[in-house]
């Protein structure tokens, strides 16, 4: 199509606008960045100007009015409403200031985000109460530090149905915390806890080193001669072995070890307990371990 459209095109902030022709919506684009300062080849979300509506089919664009404004986004910018100064009784009051902003702005002016940047959250809520779902941890805690009165006259809520808003966020972000809390701390026990069985590892080796014959096995028991010498001469043994030795005491049950270890049963049985104690816990840091990887790998995903 050679026919020119007259359109109109912002930026997100509506600081700039400019006023041009073009035959489609692919055009508009080009020309509108080039106008706007874009960037040569920066990809470009097109949105009515009014309400935001993504405009990306050709047909749409050619059925929309002449002098339609446009707004043109980048990747991580987003569309929201125009700011209006209110239009009711409050002018008899105002009446002075609002006849200066309208020989500026005609009858509306851009309310600065940074006087209060939950206002813009509040529109945002107005227009789609499930975008909260999107929002950071920043913008919901801004919600929850909201003058909550002024909040609910905001949304358009009763001051009841704001206050349950805002405690129900702030009850989310406490979960947050907790659970960030609960993660640094189990990701420091067991790093504390691979160096704990690194130091009992060097520990059993510098032993080894010591004696000969420490890693020759016993040929009536089929233990190490070094996993024997652990048993029955260290403080807490079952600290010191591998898990591949511990699994090895702990199913060889009370009466073989006892013929193994030339001790009586209760000594024994008090070895053996302590022995399938630590197993359980070494496997509990193992399962430990996998959930937190597949819960960051859900997270990045």
């Amino acid at each position: 199509m050679t026919d020119r459209k007259p359109c109109k095109v912002c930026n997100f902030t509506r600081q700039k606008s400019y006023g041009v022709a073009v035959p489609s919506l692919d055009d508009l684009k080009m020309k509108g960045s080039e106008f706007l300062g874009f960037s040569p080849g920066e990809p470009v979300t097109v949105v009515l100007e009014n309400d935001g509506t993504i405009v990306e089919d050709q047909a749409y664009f050619l059925c929309l009015p002449l002098n339609t404004k446009f707004m043109l986004l980048h990747e991580k910018e987003t569309w929201s409403p125009v700011r209006r100064v209110d239009g009711g009784t409050a002018w008899m009051a105002r009446d002075s200031l609002l006849l200066e902003a309208d020989i500026v702005e005609a009858d509306s002016v851009d309310v600065s985000s940074a006087a209060a940047p939950w206002l813009d959250l509040a529109q945002q809520l107005k227009q789609d109460l499930a975008s909260i779902i999107l929002m950071s941890e920043a913008d919901l805690q801004t919600l929850v530090d909201a003058p909550c009165l002024e909040l609910a006259s905001a949304l358009g809520f009763q001051v009841k149905k704001a206050e349950d808003l805002q405690e129900t966020v702030q009850r989310v972000l406490d979960r947050r915390e907790e659970e960030r809390q609960s993660k640094e701390l189990l990701q420091l026990y067991l790093k504390a806890a691979e160096k704990e069985d690194g130091q009992q590892e060097d520990q059993s080796q510098e032993a080894g080193d010591v004696v000969v014959d420490a890693m020759e096995v016993d040929s009536a028991s089929g233990f190490m001669t070094r996993t024997l010498m652990v048993l029955k001469g260290k403080t807490s043994p079952e600290t010191r072995l591998s898990t591949e030795d511990l699994q090895m005491v702990v199913s060889r049950g009370v009466q073989a070890m006892e013929q193994v270890l030339g001790w009586d049963r209760m000594r024994t049985s008090a070895l053996l307990q302590a022995c399938e104690a630590e197993l359980t816990r070494r496997l509990q840091q193992v399962q430990a371990v996998q959930s937190i990887r597949s819960n960051t790998q859900l997270e990045s995903s």
